[in-house]
């Protein structure tokens, strides 16, 4: 390509050639652009002075939980909270399956609690978790006192990383059963 004088590139291919802009395709862009710019008016900035959160919620990747979760969150915290999920909810906080869970989970809670000024954390493990099946026992789900209770273990274990991290903030701990029934662990 070379320039004309009037400042429009030319192809030295004497205009025979696919990539040549065209008169269609100059329109279409023109248009786009003029009813895009528009729409960036409406966009808000996503600042803190605008909008505020109640807390962090941290729950398990299992997709069988989350329209039960979003319920009772619902009831709770109606639409003001962030929301993050992994494998294991409490457990990916003691480093499961790598370290790296534990330190996402952390950086997330420190820009929900600078961005959002979050005031608690609210962590939802559930009965029949493949992520603690795989890591403590594949049966652990045949006995629910024991299930129960390494959940607790672990949750209580994630709470005391948080406490510690920002004593200010609250914690709230739940096990949820395939029924739905969100029991508050202490």
């Amino acid at each position: 390509m070379k320039n004309d004088f009037k400042g429009i590139q030319k192809c030295s291919c004497q205009g025979n050639c696919s990539h040549l802009l065209s008169r269609r395709g100059f329109m279409r862009s023109l248009l786009t652009t003029v009813v895009s710019i528009p729409l960036l008016e409406f966009a808000q900035p996503a600042l803190s002075a605008n909008h505020h959160a109640k807390a962090l919620v941290l729950s398990c990747i299992d997709f069988r939980f989350m329209t039960a979760e979003q319920q009772f969150l619902a009831n709770i915290l109606p639409q003001q909270y962030d929301w993050t999920a992994l494998a294991g909810a409490s457990l990916a906080l003691s480093g499961f399956p790598h370290e790296a869970e534990s330190t996402a989970f952390l950086d997330q809670l420190d820009l929900s609690y600078k961005l959002h000024s979050i005031e608690k954390v609210i962590i939802l493990d559930h009965e029949d978790c493949g992520a603690y099946a795989s890591l403590i026992d594949p049966n652990l789900h045949q006995n629910p006192e024991r299930e129960y209770q390494v959940h607790s273990d672990y949750l209580n274990q994630a709470y005391r990383m948080i406490d510690h991290r920002y004593p200010n903030l609250d914690v709230e701990l739940y096990f949820v059963t395939l029924e739905s029934e969100f029991q508050l662990v202490t």
